[in-house]
């Protein structure tokens, strides 16, 4: 059985992102993960429609990676299916004029999930830690303390009812190169290709550290980061499938009563 303990960011042990793999080595054949998956696809989708009926709680999922390490993919696969009405999906791209005119919180705030629902960061107010602190956007002294910041906004959300699991999609250098090389080799994904991104690329150790001082210091019991490995695409999804629907069933909750006898309606 998968043990999703063993990519877990503790929050007592600073991040090595080099101890953590890119690959899914195991034993775990393509095929059985592929049932696996379906099965916990269709377990995940009951799960939030329950969330949805019994409004005690909400869930924020946070996707944060590397360029091509799959952020989109997942969030197609893995939540596909699951009820419009309860799930809202929020990218987070430069903040506008209006948006840097406040604190760095501000835009995401707005976002967060509210009661019965389900809300996706396809990115997320970590940007604040990482290319502002690798772009030098804003100075030291103002970036260090976000971290603070991050975790008090977290513990906020948590304590309102909020469930919070972050994902950090972990693919390595050599990975990254073939995944951009088959978007330029495909005419269909050239869209998907910003030259721009090779400054990135470039500077992967400098943000191979953000990552890492990001994931040790807000990876809390309340708002814990899963560093998954993005290599297959196929364990990725099984992997953070498995992580939601452990930590929905961990709420243990269950349809409302009706406010009425449901035997005494009577429908001409």
């Amino acid at each position: 059985m998968l043990d999703t303990r063993a990519y877990l960011a503790k929050p007592t042990r600073p991040v090595d992102l080099s101890a953590f793999p890119t690959r899914y080595d195991g034993s775990l054949e393509k095929v059985a993960a592929r049932a696996e998956f379906a099965r916990l696809h269709a377990r995940l989708v009951a799960l939030e429609e329950v969330l949805y009926a019994e409004h005690k709680h909400a869930l924020l999922v946070v996707f944060q990676g590397m360029d091509t390490s799959g952020k989109d993919g997942v969030i197609r696969r893995v939540f596909s299916g699951l009820g419009p009405s309860g799930l809202s999906v929020a990218s987070f791209k430069a903040p506008s004029a209006l948006e840097r005119d406040h604190d760095f919180l501000w835009r995401v705030h707005a976002l967060t999930p509210r009661v019965g629902c389900t809300t996706v960061f396809n990115r997320s107010h970590y940007e604040d830690v990482l290319i502002v602190r690798v772009n030098e956007l804003v100075p030291r002294e103002r970036w260090q303390r976000r971290y603070d910041h991050i975790n008090a906004f977290e513990r906020l959300l948590a304590d309102e009812g909020v469930t919070i699991v972050k994902f950090f999609l972990h693919v390595s250098k050599e990975c990254q190169k073939k995944r951009l090389e088959r978007r330029l080799a495909d005419p269909d994904k050239h869209w998907k290709f910003n030259p721009d991104d090779l400054e990135t690329r470039r500077r992967w150790k400098d943000y191979q550290r953000a990552y890492e001082e990001a994931l040790s210091r807000c990876s809390t019991p309340h708002a814990p980061w899963y560093v998954v490995p993005a290599e297959p695409r196929w364990f990725r999804d099984l992997l953070v499938a498995r992580v939601l629907v452990e930590t929905l069933s961990a709420l243990k909750m269950t349809y409302p009563q009706p406010t009425f006898d449901p035997k005494k309606v009577r429908i001409d």
